[in-house]
This record gives structure tokens, sequence and C-alpha cells, in this order.
């Protein structure tokens, strides 16, 4: 295979079977590193955010990936029904100066007898995992096949999905892979909605009903420094205005999602059901004294 040549403006794509060696050959004594955004596709303004981050790196190979994986989606979840816009996606990369998108189907990341999987550890049965049981052994099992095939010095992420940050950095710690992993903070609409692929499900009526979500977290993150009892109170309150969203959990935790501090940083998150659609968001909250003097956690 002739190396393709990394230029602005240029994106090599890959996707049958036999190319996901060649990604892996392509990247192969490049003499420059490679950042990689892994997505599930459906692109937004928040992909195309950690795209722009991965763009600001200096003397740098910029890849994504578009893959709706099945081993993170459970049974009676939208695995089927999730959006798969690939042409419009390929174009959103070529436009953002992507040099590589790599498209794999499912056939050709697992093969029939695949049989390994990651473990997430305890924080994989907790929150998300509670409801998704199963979804983080899928999630980090694909990211860090990702890992393997692209190679990448950088990898973004974005911080709406908060416990998959929190977990891929530790598997990365844990299992010593050569990536550093970047979280962006999460992209808004105007109204305050974390942007999210799944968004396009919601009726126009729910549309107004999960911009409760964001309020809430904004609410309660304001009362950091009275404490944890205020942070929820604020938070449920604000919640109580929209009845229809059903609520999965609001919890408050550390920035690694251990138990939250009562003076420091920690993190709200909240995920809830509106209508059929299942939306997650999480802030920072700085917790006592810390709020105080928010520039001391800086």
């Amino acid at each position: 295979m002739t190396s393709p040549k990394f230029t602005r403006g240029t994106l090599n794509t890959y996707q049958p079977p036999e190319h996901v060696t060649q990604v892996t050959s392509a990247l192969h004594g490049v003499s420059r590193k490679v950042a990689l955004v892994p997505t599930m596709g459906a692109l937004h303004a928040g992909h195309r955010e950690l795209i722009r981050r991965a763009k600001r790196l200096p003397n740098t190979v910029v890849a994504a990936s578009i893959f709706v994986n099945p081993l993170q989606f459970g049974e009676g979840e939208d695995f089927e029904a999730y959006p798969r816009p690939l042409e419009a996606d390929l174009a959103v990369l070529a436009e953002d100066g992507v040099q590589i998108a790599f498209t794999p189907k499912a056939s050709d990341m697992y093969g029939e007898d695949a049989a390994i999987t990651m473990n997430p550890g305890p924080l994989g049965d907790e929150l998300e995992g509670a409801v998704r049981p199963g979804h983080f052994g899928g999630m980090l099992t694909v990211v860090a096949k990702l890992f393997n095939i692209v190679r990448p010095d950088y990898a973004f992420f974005g911080e709406k999905d908060y416990q998959q940050l929190v977990l891929i950095k530790k598997m990365v710690r844990d299992l010593n892979f050569g990536t550093k992993v970047i979280g962006v903070p999460t992209v808004r609409e105007r109204d305050g909605l974390a942007l999210s692929s799944r968004n396009v499900y919601l009726s126009e009526k729910e549309r107004e009903d999960a911009v409760v979500l964001s309020a809430a977290l904004t609410a309660g993150a304001f009362f950091g420094r009275d404490g944890a009892d205020a942070v929820f109170d604020a938070a449920r309150r604000t919640l109580a205005t929209r009845p229809d969203v059903v609520v999965d959990y609001l919890e408050l935790r550390g920035t690694d999602l251990g138990p939250a501090p009562s003076d420091g940083e920690a993190r709200l998150l909240i995920a809830a059901r509106v209508g059929k659609t299942r939306l997650i968001d999480n802030v920072p909250v700085l917790l006592g004294a810390a709020a105080e003097h928010p520039e001391a956690g800086e």
C-alpha cells in the first residue's frame, strides 16, 4: 500500500475489513504525532469542537473514527435506531480538516470468535453502569482496539460523557497505553442543553423539557459553597418544574467519581428520560470554602 499524504484538506477514508491493518500501516513511522477523535457518528458541534482542539496541536495528523459499537448497547437500547448519516459525517470531517477517517463495520472490529473484553472495575457498575449493565466494558473494549489500531499520541473525548472519560483515563493509566487522553468541556445549545446525537429523537415539547437537566445542574452548582445538601435541594427544586422528566440518578461525586469532598472540586451528574430518550449531563462544582476562592483550584 502506498502511504497517503496527510495534508490539510485531504481526507483519507478507510472502511473495508482489510483496511483495519492498513490504518496501522499507514500511520506507522509517520514523522508527526497522531491525534484521534473517536465518535459514533451523527456529528454535531460537540464533535467538531473535539476536532478543533485536536487541530491546535502542532505537527499532528488528525484522525477520526466513526463506529457505532454494538458492545456498548444493552438489550432494548437504540443500537438499530442510532443515527448513521455516514456521507454527511464524512463531509463534516473533510470540511474540518481531518486527515484520516476510519469507518469500520462491526465485522471488521470483532471476529466471529472474539471473546476477550475489557473489565472496567467497580466504577463500571455505578452511575451509568448501574442503569446500563455491560456498557462500560463494551466501551473500553472498542476504545482499546481503536488505540491499538491507530496508535494515537493523543485522544480527545467530551466531558459530557464524564464517567466514560474517567474510565478511559484509568484504563490508559492502569494498562500503560502510550496515549494522552484529553477531555474537552461540554458544548451546549444556547439554552444550555448539552449537545448529543440523541437530541434528534426529542419532540418539540420534549426538547423544551430537556433543558431542565442543565438548568438543574447549574442551579445546584451555584449553591456549592453551602454544601452538598444545598446543591441537591436547588437541583431538585428545578427538576420539579418539569414533572414529565424522569430522573434515573442525580449524584454529587469527586472529580474521580469517588465520594465528593466536603470542600473542594466535585462533579454533579444527572441522567434522565425525556419521553423515550435518555439523556445525561454533568457540571463541575466547587464545594465549601473552595467556592469562595475558586482560583485555588486552578
